[in-house]
């Protein structure tokens, strides 16, 4: 049975990632701090229903404690890597840099650190497409430069790009970074937008709409993510004899078994189509305080899968609309509304 680390296991991504893993076969290793960020009541539901699987174990600790995560892995000796864990919020990035510095770069560090002492088959690592940040071709390619973050949450994910280049390189440590499109879907965190409307819609309050409304996002189902995450899992990059060997389309390094890949479902959605959706599953109108564009964010994101599709066969499909009414459906239930 090969056994997978997932940090941040708890979380929105990492809880999907890890009931898909057991679902097939996996021995899955949760790690995650439980930070107070949002509700950790969610947090630990989803960790009591993966522990209904007797080849899950959750841990809890924190990144920026290397000696927990190190004596963890080396006991573990987890075959693969997925690090999903990280200070979350471009928004919030505003307010707590620090938060940011500590887990996306100290907790990064550390969890290299343990998978090149280990030396696992594969260390895949999560990054976000706002690592774009000011660049305006669309839709994004992997192999842009990504030169411009607007906010430090962006900057702290590509300096993690950039770290783990390097540790491709000095230790041939094959590793996979995926960026991330506007992730959503049941046991999503309250913070994001999709659960803040609904949560909105359903009891009356005002929503709060960026930008006029005037923001295009490729809304990325979690189901659809994760098989994304899984597949890469058997799609490890390998060094290059020469760049003759590099596809046109691929992100593959030159000079280390690294390559970057896009993760989303190739599709620009209007804000307000996606706003209409959660007023038709939830029957009623929203009520809408339309706000001028925020410090940091960008008006539109649009993923180029090609990569993913050519590595496994692969592309996210779900349409944003059966996306929505499966988590209004999720939401209504949860909290009984």
């Amino acid at each position: 049975m090969r056994k997978v680390l997932v940090t941040g296991s708890a979380g929105f991504i990492g809880f999907h990632l890890s009931q898909l893993l057991l679902d097939e076969g996996f021995a899955v290793v949760g790690f995650d701090g439980m930070t107070d960020y949002y509700d950790v009541r969610i947090k630990e539901r989803r960790h009591q229903m993966l522990l209904q699987n007797q080849h899950f174990s959750a841990h809890v600790g924190m990144l920026e404690d290397f000696d927990a995560l190190h004596a963890l892995a080396m006991a573990e000796k987890p075959d693969v890597i997925v690090h999903l864990a990280a200070q979350a919020g471009v928004r919030y990035s505003l307010e707590n840099p620090r938060a940011y510095l500590d887990a996306n770069l100290t907790g990064t560090f550390n969890v290299m650190e343990c998978a090149r002492e280990l030396g696992v088959e594969h260390l895949l690592m999560a990054s976000t497409s706002s690592v774009y940040g000011a660049n305006e071709d669309m839709p994004f390619d992997e192999r842009e430069k990504c030169d411009t973050p607007l906010t430090f949450y962006a900057a702290t994910k590509k300096a993690n790009e950039a770290m783990a280049h390097s540790y491709a390189h000095l230790w041939t440590l094959p590793t996979t970074m995926f960026r991330f499109f506007t992730v959503y879907g049941p046991w999503g965190r309250p913070d994001m937008a999709l659960f803040k409307f609904t949560k909105g819609i359903l009891e009356g309050t005002p929503i709060d709409i960026y930008n006029d409304g005037d923001m295009y996002r490729d809304f990325t189902y979690v189901t659809d993510l994760v098989r994304g995450i899984r597949l890469l899992i058997d799609a490890a990059p390998v060094r290059p004899e020469s760049r003759d060997e590099i596809a046109a389309y691929d992100s593959l390094s030159p000079v280390a078994p690294f390559r970057v890949v896009n993760i989303g479902n190739s599709d620009k959605i209007r804000l307000m189509d996606f706003v209409e959706a959660i007023e038709a599953e939830c029957g009623r109108e929203a009520i809408k305080n339309f706000l001028p564009m925020q410090t940091g964010d960008v008006p539109a994101t649009w993923a180029d899968a090609t990569l993913l599709q050519e590595l496994t066969g692969y592309r996210p499909q779900t349409e944003f609309r059966d996306g929505v009414r499966r988590f209004v459906a999720w939401y209504r239930d949860y909290y009984g509304v």
